[in-house]
């Protein structure tokens, strides 16, 4: 589902610059940051880092590419 909404210019050109930095739309990117927000709202203890591993990590498994860890 797309719903259009309004967003300052400043933000999208901000989306923009990082979007293509990083390989994304601006769209997307505007998408990236308002997950990863939401995700540190929900979870003010976790630093941005590990945020941004976990949704490594869900990629990785959305892949398959896993494997057992092995303690010690």
């Amino acid at each position: 589902m797309s719903t259009a909404v309004k967003l300052s210019s400043e933000l999208v050109s901000d989306a923009s610059i990082n979007g293509k930095a990083q390989h994304r739309s601006t769209p997307k990117q505007i998408e990236y940051w308002a997950r990863i927000g939401k995700i540190a709202d929900e979870n003010p203890d976790l630093p941005l880092g590990f945020i941004k591993g976990i949704l490594v990590g869900i990629e990785e498994v959305k892949a398959g590419d896993v494997s057992d860890y092995k303690f010690g």
